[in-house]
């Protein structure tokens, strides 16, 4: 894209914004009803913007060398693979996005090579696609699925979880992006249903949303193996805006009595307080 003019289209979730940053000659906002949900830098893809897109990318960072098998849920501008094709080269990675329009207008404008770039992008339903997928068939699975600024409930269910688990190899890393404030009844719940289907988890997020002072991101990382929470925990404390890693009696205290989510009983992530997740809206 050369042109640094705002790209505005109505896409299947609701209106599209391609918005330019004016300090970064070739870097773009995609905005979705306001809602931020990209930022993509085409001169440099291993940059990120977005806080909690660093931390996944710190999870993703400490796979085995021989990771090569990467599935993102939510695709977006497609800010996480662009940057994982550039710091791991040769990695193959299934991106599935439901909105293809959306993926359509990103092709268009910040164009990423296609399949030639080891990025496949499947329109599909994130949760039927995970039921269909080959078992073991991913070293890492990210989920960052939002329908305007709320985790679909189809995504927070215990079957949702023993889905991602079966389609991870042995040793297998699931990051997913959640968003919730005090009392957290809504991430509580969705560590209980993970910690069901996985033998391992950490949470990452900044201390003040932890602390219940402010609605934020919150960084679920599950596996049937021990984390590299000592190598996540001095990465994502040198960000600029640093996170604690919370695991172990820590984790489950915070849990708490929070039951795993049956599939008749899933709601969506809490709507998050005016403004904190909007650009040029309420």
């Amino acid at each position: 894209m050369t042109d640094s003019l705002p790209v505005i289209r109505a896409v299947d979730s609701g209106t599209a914004r391609l918005l330019p940053d004016v300090d970064r000659p070739r870097a773009w906002l995609l905005t979705v009803d306001d809602a931020p949900q990209s930022y993509v830098d085409l001169d440099d893809p291993a940059y990120l913007e977005f806080e909690y897109q660093c931390r996944i990318a710190h999870v993703l960072d400490t796979l085995a060398a021989g990771a090569r098998d990467l599935v993102h849920l939510g695709g977006g501008a497609l800010t996480l693979p662009r940057r994982m094709g550039a710091v791991r080269p040769g990695v193959r990675q299934r991106v599935v996005e439901y909105d293809r329009a959306l993926s359509g207008l990103v092709r268009e404008h910040l164009p990423y090579g296609g399949d030639a770039s080891g990025i496949t992008v499947h329109g599909a339903d994130a949760r039927q696609w995970l039921a269909e997928a080959p078992a073991e068939s991913a070293d890492a699975v990210v989920g960052d699925v939002f329908g305007g600024s709320r985790v679909p409930a189809e995504l927070t269910t215990l079957g949702c979880a023993r889905d991602v688990a079966r389609l991870l190899r042995p040793g297998g890393v699931f990051a997913a992006n959640l968003a919730d404030g005090a009392p957290f009844a809504f991430l509580r719940s969705q560590l209980a249903t993970f910690g069901a289907a996985f033998a391992h988890l950490a949470l990452v997020a900044e201390p003040g949303v932890l602390r219940g002072r402010r609605f934020g991101n919150a960084v679920l990382v599950a596996s049937g193996r021990p984390l590299d929470t000592a190598e996540l925990a001095r990465r994502t404390a040198a960000d600029p805006f640093p996170a604690r890693v919370v695991e172990g009696d820590e984790l489950r205290g915070f849990t708490g009595s929070a039951r795993p989510v049956a599939e008749d009983e899933a709601v969506g992530s809490p709507v998050p307080p005016g403004g904190t997740f909007r650009v040029g809206g309420v």
